[in-house]
């Protein structure tokens, strides 16, 4: 079973790596991961407080063997078998800390949502964006 979070994704642009997979459905990690932004791609790394979006597949190991190559393990990424929210376990591909120093963390989790603006708790709107709001027709 292989977990996937990224442009492994159904509609993203590497996915028809999975074609033949059988999709078995949207999936979360458990809360201990964090995602980052690497530009055209996403990294996920053990060791935070996020519960990362994904779908999940099983796969043959021709299929297994050729994400490998794409994802270039064990140069890039590693391939690791991780903890889902539900408790099922899965592999999955993880960059080590040190690889997203610098790099932008998706908070929500979700590679999908990163453009998505999320207001911290308890924020205000400013006074000209409550004027622009107020103009939307």
């Amino acid at each position: 079973m292989l977990f996937v979070y990224g442009t492994l994704l159904s509609g993203e642009p590497s996915h028809a790596l999975l074609d033949g997979a059988v999709a078995l459905g949207p999936a979360r990690t458990a809360a201990a991961f964090d995602l980052f932004e690497l530009g055209p791609y996403p990294g996920l790394v053990a060791g935070g407080a996020t519960a990362v979006a994904g779908e999940v597949y099983e796969l043959t190991t021709p299929h297994l063997a050729a994400i490998d190559v794409h994802e270039e393990v064990p140069r890039l990424f590693k391939r690791v078998s991780i903890e889902l929210e539900d408790g099922r376990r899965a592999d999955t591909y993880v960059l080590d800390r040190a690889q997203v120093l610098g790099r932008r963390r998706i908070r929500s989790g979700d590679w999908r949502a990163r453009f998505r603006v999320e207001r911290a708790p308890g924020a205000r709107d400013a006074p000209l964006v409550k004027w622009a709001r107020k103009r939307e027709p």
